[in-house]
């Protein structure tokens, strides 16, 4: 990890987009227990920040950021949006996606491959009934998105396009619309390695120059170091590790977390390899949900602090989902 974290918002800004005591669970088959994907989180996005949520598949992050854009509803707890909870009427929501913006992982399926590039970035403006210049307002959100001369790509088709440049037209239909925060689910994660930089630089540059905030879903903790300002570690739908980027991946507190930066290249020592699965979300172990699967416990280490016991029947509250560093971890709050 070399590359210089970005400078934080601060702290003291009040929360953009926030999720309060978030609660999403879905029906079990035939009868069976409710599977709580988002099982109580508390989270804050503030105005030109960008935060990394991080954890491997089945964590819940993805379902935590179709909540966060109004396309689940929460079973309990609130989303808000500027200081407003969210609206989830069909008017609402329209208005609401105007300002918050989705990027999704895979530009290929993103796009319709029989839609020029012109069509895809003007598609926003049209369902929203843009009164302006329609090609004006499209050929900036492609130069903004780093394709020039925009006018180049107009009538070019995604399978004309490169990997990077698919990704661009992406964001370009977000920015087209002007958004205050974007949602980006694994941004990155379908591109060669060449290109990932040039989206990552991107993502920063229009932060900086539109100060947009950014929600960056990621299953790589390198990823967040070079973009975030904070990091929040989810596990079994809950956040057990968050603050700001440099303080949680150069000093991580959390088992889990400690895990998932051991497997990075640039780590020192041997990667920690966890055993067995997450739990299954609609039997959430009592104690803290990561102890079956968690190598302080596992090396006894936790038993010779005497927290053993805590670890495997004490629940741990919700992380209030602040700007300072916080951790949801019975062995790690010993060192606090």
């Amino acid at each position: 990890m070399t590359t210089t974290p970005v400078t934080s918002t601060p702290v003291t800004a009040a929360p953009l987009l926030r999720a309060e005591g978030l609660h999403i669970a879905f029906p079990g088959r035939h009868g069976a227990a409710r599977a709580r994907a988002v099982d109580g989180v508390d989270l804050a996005i503030r105005p030109g920040e960008i935060v990394a949520l991080v954890g491997e598949s089945g964590c819940g992050k993805t379902t935590l950021a179709r909540s966060l854009l109004g396309l689940v509803p929460p079973t309990d707890g609130r989303v808000t949006f500027d200081g407003a909870p969210l609206d989830y009427s069909a008017r609402a929501l329209k208005a609401y996606r105007k300002r918050v913006q989705l990027v999704l992982q895979d530009p290929s399926g993103s796009l319709n491959p029989r839609h020029t590039v012109y069509d895809a970035v003007a598609e926003g403006l049209r369902i929203h009934r843009y009164g302006g210049d329609e090609r004006a307002a499209v050929a900036e959100a492609l130069s903004r998105a780093g394709l020039r001369p925009p006018e180049r790509f107009f009538l070019r088709y995604p399978h004309e396009l490169s990997g990077g440049q698919r990704q661009r037209v992406v964001i370009a239909g977000a920015l087209v619309l002007e958004p205050e925060l974007i949602v980006a689910d694994e941004p990155v994660a379908s591109l060669d390695a060449s290109v990932r930089g040039e989206i990552l630089a991107l993502l920063l540059r229009l932060r900086t120059e539109l100060g947009l905030s950014a929600l960056v879903v990621t299953h790589d903790l390198g990823l967040a170091w070079n973009i975030a300002d904070r990091v929040a570690v989810m596990y079994l739908g809950r956040i057990v590790e968050t603050g700001e980027v440099e303080q949680v991946l150069t000093a991580p507190r959390h088992p889990y977390t400690q895990a998932l930066l051991s497997v990075l290249p640039e780590a020192p020592g041997e990667p920690v390899v966890l055993t067995g699965e997450p739990p299954d979300p609609s039997r959430i172990p009592a104690g803290c949900r990561f102890h079956a699967r968690c190598q302080i416990l596992a090396s006894g280490e936790a038993e010779r602090a005497g927290v053993a016991d805590a670890c495997r029947g004490e629940d741990l509250e919700v992380l209030n989902g602040g700007g300072e560093a916080q951790v949801a971890c019975h062995w790690a709050r010993l060192g606090t």
